[in-house]
């Protein structure tokens, strides 16, 4: 999604893919020792092996944090990250696996003078079109002229 502008600016409907980013076995351990998440599906290659998914997989949450960074989000337009909804992660995102961000704009909230709330159907899907995480996400924007 494009948090580039004031809230004003944005129109429901309005959709947006991202650029994509691969996922590597780096970002797989580096996560692991920001989160403290060291379960076994992730960084153990023979447990893993021996699961339904055959090898090691992303954590669902360093995708979704890998999403957050292909978003586009100018300084002074974002004012916060307000949650997510329904999230669900759909399928598994393996290592090499490359990941695009798919939104579309749902519903616009004043929030008083100072802000809006834009509320987008994200949708994270992988190099063959598959949707690996599903999500709603709620973004506060500024106003026109309401910038910090």
């Amino acid at each position: 999604m494009r948090f580039d502008r004031p809230f004003e600016q944005y129109a429901l409907g309005e959709r947006h893919r991202s650029r994509g980013r691969t996922i590597t076995e780096a970002d797989i351990v580096q996560f692991a020792g920001v989160s403290g998440d060291f379960y076994p599906l992730h960084l153990d290659r023979e447990y893993a092996r021996q699961t339904r998914f055959g090898e090691r997989i992303a954590h669902g949450m360093l995708t979704m944090s890998v999403a957050t960074g292909l978003w586009v989000m100018e300084p002074g337009c974002v004012l916060a990250f307000y949650g997510i909804d329904a999230l669900r992660f759909v399928r598994p995102v393996k290592i090499g696996d490359t990941i695009y961000v798919e939104s579309e704009v749902k519903r616009l909230t004043e929030r008083g003078e100072e802000a809006g709330l834009v509320t987008v159907h994200q949708r994270i899907v992988n190099q063959r079109e598959e949707t690996v995480v599903d999500a709603v996400v709620h973004v506060l924007v500024a106003r026109e002229g309401k910038a910090p």
